[in-house]
């Protein structure tokens, strides 16, 4: 080892300096940016609700807020209300009856993640991973120890893998499959069959499953997102449900995740977290509380506006030469096929990858996208269809008009 790559030399860890930016984030500040810059940017990136919190969950943190009780440490695993309001959350929308002890929450999502991982993992445990993938998961999985092994599908099957898939990735290494439904960054919605037998195959081969749940109210069409653990409760022992209210109750600031799982396993997270971070903000639980415990009516409204823009997006992506973009049946996201755009010219530039097409299209057209790079699949942009209909209307004709030029 020469000096200048020394334990004493090096400044950033190696693990750490691996990790990759989250390319959704780093859209979006750029996007912002640029807007507080004087621009006319339209922001496609993040995938955040563009509806205030409703009243009655802000109302319930201002309370919270008050209480001498939330101004102490409390449990680290979560407030013990919190975590009963989630059983009981779990039961009326999945149908999948579990324990106070088998739920964690969380900072958000993220931490639920990476916390989920890191209880199973051990160094070289090899994790199907299915792509076009969120851009937290495989670096999560890193950052835990483990290996993710990509098995991609396209829009020529809606975005879903299938089993015989999975099964050609399978190793002596595989530990665990991670499934998403509702997904990001695509809109997949595996059906029930479909999700029944990859629980099944899970089963047979004794591999853990991870499924995150986040988008499960989110979905379109006469689409349902079934529960895995839920249809098939032999995997109950070995699965682990990731949850929050972020997308659901348009809470992406609040930052309240959570874990369902067998209980040794949330156990161990629980004991990781009460390392990291202890307990999860008091007055975000308390609004979480009140999220979950409250009627789905906003959530409902929020899910009709998400079904018209869905629409509106696909219909006008489709108008472009070059562009293949399926329609979603869940999320906030489209994510079209821009393959026929490359290599062509498009103000004077040739964009060879889907990398150098978002950054031509935020250049020349000020909309700010993110690439299919981030996602594992080149090739692809993911928008987010969770902004206002005007700016979404506005957004995709300056695409239209852009991506209209493009010659051979």
């Amino acid at each position: 080892m020469s000096a200048a790559t020394s334990p004493s030399e090096r400044r950033v860890s190696a693990r750490i300096g691996a990790i990759s930016e989250s390319a959704t984030l780093a859209v979006d500040a750029k996007a912002k940016a640029l807007k507080a810059a004087g621009r006319p940017v339209i922001g496609f990136g993040a995938g955040e609700p563009d509806f205030p919190t409703p009243g009655y969950i802000v109302d319930a943190a201002i309370e919270a807020c008050r209480n001498p009780k939330y101004h102490r440490y409390t449990p680290a695993g979560g407030l013990p209300e919190l975590k009963a309001a989630i059983v009981a959350k779990t039961l009326r929308d999945s149908g999948y009856e579990v324990d106070a002890s088998q739920v964690l929450v969380t900072n958000g999502g993220k931490q639920a993640i990476y916390e989920a991982f890191a209880a199973i993992l051990d160094p070289g445990d090899e994790v199907i991973v299915p792509a076009p993938y969120w851009t937290t998961y495989p670096e999560s999985i890193r950052l835990a120890g483990g290996v993710p092994v990509e098995v991609v599908a396209d829009e020529t099957t809606g975005y879903r893998v299938s089993v015989e898939q999975l099964e050609a990735a399978r190793t002596e290494r595989t530990k665990v499959v991670l499934f998403v439904s509702p997904s990001n960054p695509t809109g997949a919605v595996y059906s029930e069959a479909e999700t029944e037998a990859i629980g099944r195959w899970a089963v047979e081969h004794g591999l853990w499953v991870m499924t995150d749940e986040i988008y499960e109210h989110l979905v379109y069409g006469g689409a349902a997102a079934a529960s895995l653990p839920a249809v098939v409760p032999e995997l109950r022992d070995k699965c682990i449900v990731v949850n929050g209210v972020a997308k659901t109750y348009a809470m992406t600031g609040w930052r309240v995740g959570w874990i369902i799982g067998p209980k040794d396993i949330v156990k161990a997270a629980t004991n990781l977290q009460s390392h990291a971070t202890s307990n999860v903000n008091n007055v975000a639980q308390a609004a979480a509380l009140a999220a979950l415990s409250g009627p789905l009516d906003a959530v409902a409204e929020m899910g009709s506006a998400f079904d018209r823009r869905r629409k509106t997006i696909v219909r006008m992506l489709n108008e472009i030469d070059g562009v293949l973009c399926p329609e979603p049946e869940g999320a906030f996201y489209v994510y079209p096929s821009v393959k026929g755009l490359l290599g062509k010219e498009i103000r004077g530039k040739r964009p060879a990858d889907s990398v150098e097409l978002a950054a031509l299209i935020l250049d020349e057209a000020e909309v700010a996208v993110v690439p299919g790079e981030a996602f594992g699949t080149p090739g692809y942009l993911r928008l987010s269809y969770a902004l206002g209909d005007d700016d979404l209307v506005e957004g995709v004709s300056r695409l239209q008009k852009l991506l209209g030029e493009a010659r051979d």
